[in-house]
């Protein structure tokens, strides 16, 4: 937690030139990445920003949040705001009312840092890459220890990620639930870059 108010406090007070082009968080909008990221990674947080191939931050650029290293922000600072289409991976994007939410284009780090995990059956696969919540009968195998509502990263049987969401029922829950339960909300899958092209970027 103390780490958690630290980096809120750092990320959103950090000030540049950028501020005409894009721009660190500000406290609030720190406060919503990061919980969010919480929900998925926990205390591996750290593990984005503290890196030892260089120095990483978060950076809102039109509603939207990058991930970037600091070389390739400094670059960008000789692209003007409206030419500026996208630098480094986004994370995801605020809402009009202020809510962030996770993109697909996260998947890379959330998988590799993912504390809670759901395995589908291959059957099952093809429902949630059209963006269908998981049920009881298409579930492999889920994490030990998942809590209900839970953030998870959704993998094949061949540990293939293909997005995240949102845990319905338990471990425990899920050992005896009726096979046509709703186990996982779907949140993101890898199909969304066929069906949702245009918000990649």
């Amino acid at each position: 937690k103390q780490w958690y108010q630290r980096r809120v406090a750092i990320t959103a007070g950090i000030t540049n030139n950028l501020s005409s082009k894009m721009r660190p968080l500000t406290e609030e909008e720190a406060k919503g990445l990061f919980e969010k990221l919480a929900k998925y990674i926990g205390d591996n947080m750290k593990l984005l920003l503290e890196r030892s191939d260089g120095n990483y931050v978060f950076r809102y650029h039109k509603d939207k949040v990058y991930y970037v290293s600091e070389t390739i922000m400094k670059k960008a600072t000789n692209v003007g705001r409206k030419e500026l289409i996208s630098l480094g991976t986004m994370f995801g994007k605020f809402s009009k009312g202020g809510k962030f939410k996770l993109h697909i284009t996260a998947l890379d780090f959330l998988s590799s840092y993912a504390k809670q995990k759901v395995w589908l059956k291959p059957g099952a696969e093809q429902q949630f890459l059209y963006g269908n919540n998981v049920t009881k009968a298409g579930l492999g195998r889920i994490s030990a220890g998942t809590d209900k509502y839970d953030g998870v990263v959704v993998y094949n049987m061949s540990d293939l990620p293909l997005g995240f969401g949102v845990a319905a029922r338990s471990t425990n829950d899920c050992k005896t639930t009726d096979p046509n339960t709703i186990v996982v909300f779907h949140q993101a899958d890898v199909g969304e870059y066929v069906r949702a092209e245009s918000t990649m970027s």
